[in-house]
This record gives structure tokens, C-alpha cells and sequence, in this order.
């Protein structure tokens, strides 16, 4: 009887950096369980991993496609005060990796993304996922600042959609005006592979139009 046991335990933990890995439902609870079951299988699978403490779900590829405004330029220069939550570098063809870890303190995810710089040091941006807030999930990016996201499916991958961005000063979380919005962002992550996918950001403004579009594709490491 025990060596029966010891073989599920060990087909529902899996091992990175030495760690197990969980089953997560918090994304299938945000869309519910019709929307997660239209996504691809590995979709589900990245989607679905909670890492215990120390360890770390990698992804590495590579930039096929940057635009970016003059004022998404100022844009993205401006919120370097903030930790640089946005993009700069419009290098394309370039190395870009990105790690997952998860937050033990909030009960989130910790995202940090690494864009390779062909004339210097590559940029790297920090955020991390709380799953909080009116839409269920909030992406926070230092100093206080949050967006609000609203996750969607298709049966290609996963989409999520900014509604909003609050301050939190002590206690309280304020509503950024509209006038100081830098507009709204999609994120995408399509299935372009078993162990491939292609992940897009694009920050729109109501009045200037596009500000920021990256493209890239990425493949599991570990």
C-alpha cells in the first residue's frame, strides 16, 4: 500500500529547484470553470502551477516586435521613478527571459521580466500579482501603484485587460484620476506550441492612440 501512495504523491509534486510544485486554481476561479476549460492544455498547465518557496517556474525567448510612441517613450522613461514598469529598450531579435516565484507574504506571484540591451545593461521589470481587489486580481508595480485586470479565455490562451489603477496611501486605496491614467493595457498569452507561447503587451491611450507594443515568444526552461 505504500508504494502506490508514494507514486501519486510524487505525480502531483513536481520538482524545480528542488521544490515541489502545487496544483493552483486560483486563475480556473477567475474565469470559471467553462472559460478555463477552453484553454490549450498547456495553457492550463502554466496557469496552474503554485511554487513553494524557493522555487521558480522559467521561461526564456526572444523580442519579435516593438513599437513605441514618442510619448510612450516619455511615458515609459517618466515611470522609472516607480520601478520602470514599462518597456524602453526598442530592440527586437534580442534575449528576453522571464521567472516566476511565488510571493509567500501577499499570497501572489512574483513576475520579473529581463529584456536584453544591445548597447548596455538589459532592463528588468518587477511586478507581482495579488490575487485581491473588485476584478480578483491586481498587478502591482511598486510605490504604492496598482492596476486592476479582468482575465479572460479563448481557446488560443489567456488575456488580461486593465480597468483601473489605484494608489494605496496608508490605509487607504485611491482611484487614479482619468486625466493621470497612461490608458489601458491587454496582455496576452497565446499558445503557439506544446511547450511555446507568444505573450503581447499593449498600452493604448483614449486620445494619443497606441503608446507601447511588444511581442515576444517564449518556451519553457523549467
Amino acid at each position: 500500500m505504500g508504494r502506490p501512495h508514494s507514486t501519486l504523491k510524487h505525480l502531483q509534486q513536481q520538482q524545480i529547484g528542488a521544490a515541489p510544485i502545487h496544483i493552483d486554481n486560483r486563475f480556473r476561479a477567475l474565469l470559471g470553470k467553462e472559460e478555463w476549460e477552453v484553454l490549450p492544455p498547456a495553457v492550463r498547465k502554466r496557469f496552474s502551477k503554485k511554487l513553494s518557496a524557493g522555487a521558480t517556474a522559467v521561461y526564456a525567448g526572444e523580442v519579435r516586435q516593438f513599437r513605441i510612441s514618442r510619448l510612450g517613450r516619455v511615458l515609459s522613461h517618466a515611470l522609472r521613478i516607480i520601478g520602470a514598469p514599462l518597456p524602453h529598450f526598442d530592440h527586437v531579435n534580442v534575449p528576453t527571459v522571464v521567472t516566476v516565484t511565488e510571493d509567500v507574504k501577499t499570497g501572489g506571484q512574483i513576475w520579473t521580466r529581463t529584456y536584453a540591451n544591445r548597447r548596455g545593461f538589459p532592463q528588468v521589470i518587477h511586478s507581482a500579482k495579488r490575487f485581491s481587489g473588485p476584478t480578483g486580481l491586481e498587478e502591482h508595480v511598486g510605490f504604492g501603484v496598482s492596476m486592476l485586470l479582468k482575465v479572460s479565455a479563448s481557446d488560443r490562451g489567456i488575456t488580461f485587460r486593465s480597468t483601473g489603477y489605484q494608489v494605496k496611501v496608508g490605509p487607504l486605496r485611491l482611484p487614479l484620476p482619468g486625466f493621470l491614467s497612461p490608458g489601458s493595457v491587454t496582455v496576452t498569452h497565446m499558445a503557439t506550441g506544446s511547450n511555446r507561447f507568444n505573450f503581447e503587451m499593449t498600452l493604448h491611450h483614449p486620445w494619443a492612440g497606441e503608446l507601447i507594443h511588444q511581442s515576444a515568444e517564449y518556451g519553457d526552461v523549467v
